[in-house]
């Protein structure tokens, strides 16, 4: 992408659009369902099923839904905020990653925030509207989580967040900057930024080897602008081993024992006070969430998506992973 004024411009709009077609082709469009009440309620716990909330945030008002499972226990839940990523919503991350399935067997709540413009700051360089503009996701996300707790009950010691791509980003940037979440699920997503003092917190985090917008390697992927443009996104991070040996050190955990179910390999690293960190690589797979719907065969062809991979089902193994990790003390 040239880095000149009006060439960067158009390029960037132009990415946009393009990606943004590939979202609605590969039957990522946002589904128009009644959603029950357009503001949060105030004195009584949010409906069953999936309601519509919004919240006043630094003078703008952000939106999210919440599935709240039918016959939900009485007692304090889990909650786990899923993440959308670039040109998702919280309706796309709804219908394409199967939470609330895993909500209802599972007993928990799941948020599924906006960001603005369909994307998330997650640096000064990356990304989108929000960056460009100032946007303060994590806080958005931390005022979220604590507008949930005010109407229905909540287990402070599982609150966990989720993301792909973008949303990964996001959920990398809570566990530095926020000390809310018990553990962070990230799929095909890097950490970008600095985090020079992270709250020792449990990953675990899901990546295709052969991911060219999010390389497993590390650097510059294909949608990387060097956050010029109006639409900055500068996604330049470590080798994805790298991440979690950092992140391994921060918990100060054990040396991981890895094991090997092709196209599997799995590590897993025993952390102080019940943590783990947990990096699952998989061979061959590119930048999708495992176990969802893959992209209509049109968009597939045309815009080069990747089919998602079928060895496991993330949301599963994301869930399993955040249910034997709760904040201890």
């Amino acid at each position: 992408m040239s880095l000149g004024h009006r060439t960067a411009a158009r390029g960037a709009a132009s990415l946009l659009s393009t990606l943004m077609i590939a979202t609605a082709l590969a039957g990522c469009e946002d589904r128009r369902e009644d959603y029950g009440p357009e503001k949060t309620p105030t004195a009584t716990a949010r409906p069953t099923g999936t309601s519509k909330h919004t919240l006043m945030v630094d003078g703008k008002e952000r939106s999210y839904l919440l599935r709240r499972p039918a016959g939900l226990p009485s007692r304090p839940a889990p909650l786990v905020v899923m993440l959308h990523g670039a040109v998702g919503t919280g309706e796309q991350a709804e219908s394409s990653y199967g939470w609330d399935g895993q909500a209802d067997r599972g007993g928990f709540l799941v948020a599924y925030p906006d960001g603005i413009g369909r994307a998330w700051a997650v640096s000064r360089d990356c990304c989108g509207a929000p960056a460009r503009d100032g946007i303060d996701d994590v806080k958005f996300i931390e005022q979220l989580v604590s507008a949930i707790a005010k109407a229905t009950p909540v287990d402070r010691s599982r609150v966990y967040a989720a993301g792909i791509s973008n949303g990964g980003m996001l959920a990398y940037r809570l566990a530095c900057d926020a000390s809310t979440f018990a553990a962070i699920g990230v799929v095909s997503a890097t950490l970008v930024g600095d985090c020079p003092n992270p709250r020792p917190t449990s990953v675990i985090h899901i990546h295709g080897t052969v991911d060219k917008t999010i390389p497993y390697d590390g650097g510059p992927g294909k949608r990387d602008n060097d956050g010029t443009g109006p639409v900055p996104a500068k996604i330049d991070g470590p080798p994805v081993s790298e991440l979690l040996a950092r992140w391994r050190r921060t918990d100060d955990c054990a040396p991981p024992t890895v094991t090997v179910k092709d196209p599997v390999t799995t590590s897993l690293a025993a952390c102080p006070d019940g943590r783990a960190v947990e990096l699952v690589a998989i061979a061959g797979a590119g930048h999708q969430w495992p176990g969802a719907p893959g992209p209509k065969p049109v968009a597939q062809r045309l815009l080069g998506l990747d089919q998602p991979s079928t060895a496991l089902n993330a949301t599963a193994t994301i869930w399993q992973f955040f249910a034997a990790h709760p904040r201890q003390g």
